[in-house]
């Protein structure tokens, strides 16, 4: 198959930042998907309504405007050319979904007023200290019970990051570590709570989810089903490789990849794309995470063309995460053909530039 046309795609996982980077980032998402979770984990994090609102409106304010050009013309500078690439006219529809950042100080009101606002549409769990500014983090989940009874009535999803942060547990397995002390008490005390088990990394977060209810689901990220840990190390280390959770064994990407392509409506699309400038990555202490919203559903169609599942790309990317919030499908359409085009070695970002997943490399899909 050369070419392949879906309904238009979401991503339920992804960071924006704010502010100029904000501005650098935006149109490659809002080029691809109609709607995106946003994560709230800003400084100061996006813990009410108030602050979700303000931040909801600056992510509008920075769509671009449409553009008469359709493509890039030979000779332009980089930032022109993503410009010309990512601004189209009548492709820029897009729609934040705002979520709340859990604190062990979140409310019951809190909880009430975010399912009343209608843009809210998730609290996010970040345990204490477990990625890119989660400090203020939830330290024990029993200090969040009452917000979470109020999510399980309401039908508010949660959003888990699910890491312990324990020194001692090995940074490989903190996920299935957080799945036996954390996930399954969790739903035995709030079986109705809607959950969406974010990023999962390992085989046994995939079987996890396979065997929950029907109230639990997951994202899984392009990275995670495109590369094992040995692309962290391959002749060095590879900072732009670094994420949280970390890659895992190719056994961990193989299951990942069977379940994404398997059709069950219990995983879906989330890129975790999370811009860092170049030089927050490749530093003494690294900052977390890749840039892939620059190709967020190109790399997806990568993986099911190799698992022989292109026609089942649809339903993971475009139907199933918006069947789990509740939200209707998107109406328009996307093209996709298959055709090799060079990814940038870095991209403009406000007053320095990040280095986006494949950078001087190629993909082998592109949007039409």
């Amino acid at each position: 198959m050369h070419k392949i046309t879906i309904t238009r795609p979401d991503d339920w996982h992804l960071h924006l930042r704010d502010g100029e980077a904000l501005k650098a980032v935006l149109p490659d998402t809002a080029h691809r998907f109609a709607r995106a979770i946003v994560m709230p984990n800003l400084r100061p994090p996006v813990t009410t309504i108030a602050l979700a609102a303000e931040y909801r409106q600056r992510i509008l304010d920075a769509l671009p405007t449409a553009t008469v050009r359709t493509e890039p013309v030979e000779g332009d500078d980089l930032s022109t050319l993503r410009q010309a690439q990512c601004e189209r006219s009548g492709e820029l529809n897009f729609e934040p979904l705002m979520t709340l950042y859990l604190t062990d100080n979140t409310s019951i009101k809190d909880v009430e007023e975010a399912k009343a606002s209608g843009f809210v549409k998730a609290f996010k769990l970040y345990p204490a200290g477990a990625t890119t500014n989660s400090d203020s983090g939830v330290t024990s989940l029993d200090k969040c019970a009452a917000a979470l009874s109020a999510m399980e009535k309401l039908g508010m999803p949660l959003l888990v990051h699910a890491e312990v942060t324990d020194a001692d547990v090995d940074v490989f397995d903190r996920e299935k570590v957080f799945i036996d002390r954390h996930m399954k008490p969790l739903l035995v005390k709030y079986p109705a709570l809607k959950v969406v088990f974010e990023h999962i990394t390992t085989k046994d977060a995939a079987e996890f989810v396979a065997s929950a209810p029907a109230n639990v689901a997951a994202t899984i990220t392009p990275h995670h089903l495109l590369m094992n840990r040995n692309a962290m190390f391959t002749g060095g280390i590879r900072p732009h490789h670094y994420c949280l959770p970390i890659l895992k064994r190719e056994e961990h990407r193989v299951a990942l990849v069977k379940v994404a392509t398997s059709g069950s409506p219990k995983f879906f699309l989330g890129t975790d794309s999370a811009p860092h400038a170049k030089s927050a990555k490749e530093s003494a202490c690294g900052c977390a995470g890749m840039y892939s919203a620059h190709a967020g559903i190109e790399l997806y169609a990568e993986v099911f063309e190799t698992a022989n599942a292109l026609h089942k790309l649809e339903g993971f990317a475009s139907f199933y995460g918006a069947d789990f919030y509740g939200l209707p499908r998107n109406t328009d359409q996307i093209t996709l053909v298959k055709e090799v085009w060079s990814v940038p070695a870095e991209i403009a970002f406000a007053d320095e530039v990040l280095v986006p997943l494949r950078a001087g490399q190629t993909v082998a899909w592109k949007i039409v």
